[in-house]
């Protein structure tokens, strides 16, 4: 299934602290918009003003980062869906720490972004490695819960249910909805309350 997400590649940013909420991720002054479009460029905007230029999101050598290092209770605060779509639009396609907030990994599974976790010293021990080969590669393996980068290995943790639907592609509802158009055609046919035929025609 053209869905399946079973390894994620490419440059990795490191982002330190614990508790990061969604409001610091992207502000609630954004959520004012119809779309997702161009919630890349408010990503962690705030934090970014503060440290004027000095936040990994704004430095040179993690420019084009597909992958996001954190630590732990990433996400908490409110149950925004624009924190990881801005996450997702600047660039982000998986992210690898100690802990998440519930919602937001959710919000995370319904996007197709894989969220792993590992020990603090073992994801501190990624933040270094990057930090100081911000050029290497990094490779998260969602189908065998493994990152590498460079010579180090090791293993991470996922949910069983979750990887399965990574691996599967399920984790997509809309894929699987027009993957199977004609089933759902076919049983929209027979429920009384749909109407399908009168609507198709």
């Amino acid at each position: 299934m053209v869905s399946e997400v079973k390894q994620i590649s490419g440059k990795a940013v490191p982002l330190i602290g614990n508790d990061i909420d969604t409001d610091r991720i992207i502000p609630a002054r954004y959520l004012k918009a119809v779309t997702f479009d161009g919630l890349g460029e408010g990503v962690f905007i705030d934090d970014r003003k503060a440290l004027n230029g000095e936040h990994p999101f704004d430095q040179t050598q993690y420019q084009g980062a597909k992958v996001l290092i954190v630590n732990r209770n990433f996400g908490c605060g409110s149950s925004r869906e624009h924190a990881p779509q801005a996450l997702a639009k600047w660039g982000i396609k998986a992210v690898i720490g100690e802990s998440f907030a519930e919602i937001f990994f959710g919000n995370c599974v319904a996007m197709g972004i894989p969220c792993v976790t590992g020990p603090s010293e073992t994801v501190k021990q990624l933040q270094e490695l990057v930090t100081a080969n911000p050029e290497e590669d990094i490779t998260i393996d969602v189908e065998n819960l493994q990152v590498q980068i460079g010579d180090f290995t090791t293993p991470v943790v996922m949910g069983e249910g979750t990887r399965t639907a990574f691996v599967s592609g399920t984790w997509d509802a809309c894929g699987q909805l027009v993957a199977n158009a004609e089933q759902v055609k076919a049983i929209a046919a027979k429920l009384p309350y749909i109407g399908w035929g009168k609507l198709a025609a």
